[in-house]
């Protein structure tokens, strides 16, 4: 059970990681990277603005394209760079980092979660995105509430709007007519193209008397930028182009490598199966478990099949744009082959993590683990839909991973839903929009964050203040799937 587990946690989930970061280590190697970053820093002086542009939308495009800690790691620096105090940093980059984290790592999550629960992807991909998009309306607010207080949030709401709105509509969009993997780069996008477009039209109030002291820190890093932008090289607008090339040519390979007709092509050219000896329809879940059995409905063995659809496997595509962004960026192949091997290198403990994670996964799944705890669950009767979006928010907090999460408590969802009457799909996404707001108080953010700051030993700091926000976005996450689980119109929009 463990190894297959195992297996499924090295490809397809490992084979996405491997990959995307081989894909950022390549830009930031030919300094690609850091011309994003000042760019970004340009936009606008004012640091509320700033928060909602790289902690929301720029935070949220990594979570899409790498997630584990990236997002958290890369705005958290950036935003130290620019002046902010380590504590805001830290915390607000934590804040940002979560209506994005279900569709993180080019859905990753989602991938997961059907594994192990049996739904389709794209199912529960439709259900999460009838579900975050109200929070990812709400975070731009939220996050610049957090750091200026209500005053100064008012000051620059016309940019928390459009960001939100932008984020909001594209995540529903894409999540609900295309599939789990584009949603956070696509949305991420349109949020900063949308900002940008405001800036152009809209200057917000000066900076309010709750945030003087970020202002002030932020003047000489304000000046540095404007001193650098007068004696800019002239070709620096086509460098900045050159450095959106690789993420935009990710965007549209894998837009390609997801649409049904391409994948079921390659994996008519390969996709061999393998039965897993000794476990493929040995275990047999019987009632409670599952509905008495019928003539029409009978109770069948669980399968246990890998399936190695390497060419159609998201990663492969994401290598394909890699190997293609490489080149364009100037790497020979010997370079690019060094530079793949060191990314194996760095990232090893990572991907044994995943790998150990998806074997406890399937461990609670054939062993009837899940089904015990669910049947458990079950006995909070009306209250579940509330109590199962929290254990969302607890796996996370533990695991410091959506994808674990899902894995360690996807089946459980399911079953727990079952025996209730509730919709499994609806209670599998529940778990992994829960999920996301522990994304902020797992150990693993919180030291990605201090670390990438160098603010060693504050973490207590770092999750008392977000602690509160956490908690707070959670319980309403728990009360909108109760209010889907239970209450019209809300509940329509589940049989849909």
């Amino acid at each position: 059970m463990e190894i297959y587990g195992a297996a499924f946690g090295l490809f397809p989930i490992g084979w996405i990681i491997l990959n995307l970061i081989f894909l950022y280590q390549l830009t930031v190697e030919r300094g690609l990277f850091a011309l994003l970053r000042d760019s970004l820093a340009r936009i606008t002086p004012d640091p509320r603005i700033q928060v909602i542009l790289i902690a929301f939308a720029f935070g949220a495009f990594f979570e899409g394209a790498a997630g584990f800690g990236t997002p958290v790691a890369i705005t958290s620096a950036i935003l130290i760079q620019l002046g902010f105090r380590p504590l805001q940093a830290c915390g607000l980059a934590l804040i940002a980092n979560t209506a994005p984290v279900a569709f993180g790592a080019l859905g990753t999550p989602i991938i997961a979660l059907s594994k192990v629960t049996g739904i389709d992807e794209f199912a529960l991909s439709k259900m999460v995105g009838r579900q975050l998009p109200l929070f990812s309306f709400i975070v731009p607010f939220w996050v610049v509430w957090a750091m200026a207080g209500l005053r100064g949030m008012i000051q620059i709401w016309p940019a928390a709007l459009v960001a939100g709105v932008a984020f909001a509509v594209s995540q529903f969009l894409v999540s609900n007519f295309v599939g789990p993997m584009l949603v956070d780069i696509v949305a991420s996008l349109s949020s900063i193209i949308a900002l940008v477009v405001l800036l152009k039209f809209w200057t917000p109030r000066q900076s309010s008397a709750d945030i003087s002291h970020v202002a002030a820190a932020r003047a000489p890093v304000a000046n540095a930028i404007r001193r650098q932008d007068a004696a800019g090289p002239p070709g620096e607008k086509a460098a900045l182009r050159r450095a959106w090339v690789p993420w935009i040519l990710l965007t549209l390979i894998l837009f390609v490598w997801g649409l049904p007709t391409v994948k079921s092509s390659l994996d008519k050219i390969s996709a061999p199966n393998f039965r897993v000896a000794g476990l493929h329809m040995v275990v047999v879940r019987a009632p409670p478990v599952v509905p008495k059995p019928t003539p029409e409905n009978t109770t069948r063995p669980e399968t246990a099949v890998f399936t190695l659809n390497w060419l159609s496997a998201t990663g492969t595509g994401i290598l394909l744009a890699a190997t293609i962004a490489g080149l364009l960026m100037k790497f020979s192949p010997r370079e690019m082959l060094r530079g793949y091997l060191k990314t194996i290198f760095r990232i090893r403990f990572s991907l044994l993590t995943i790998a150990a994670m998806l074997g406890l996964g399937y461990i609670t799944r054939y062993s009837g683990m899940d089904a015990t705890l669910g049947l458990a669950l079950a006995k909070t009767g009306n209250l579940y839909p509330f109590f199962g979006t929290l254990l969302g928010w607890l796996g996370v907090a533990l695991t410091g991973s959506d994808t674990a999460s899902n894995v360690l408590f996807g089946g459980l969802q399911k079953i727990t839903a079952g025996q209730l009457g509730l919709s499994p799909t609806l209670m599998a996404a529940a778990n992994s929009s829960g999920g996301v707001m522990g994304k902020m108080v797992d150990a693993q953010s919180i030291v990605v964050a201090s670390t990438a700051t160098n603010w060693y030993g504050h973490e207590g700091n770092i999750l008392r203040y977000v602690f509160f926000h956490s908690i707070a976005l959670a319980a309403l996450v728990g009360i909108l799937v109760s209010l889907q689980a239970y209450v019209f119109p809300f509940s329509e929009i589940v049989v849909k």
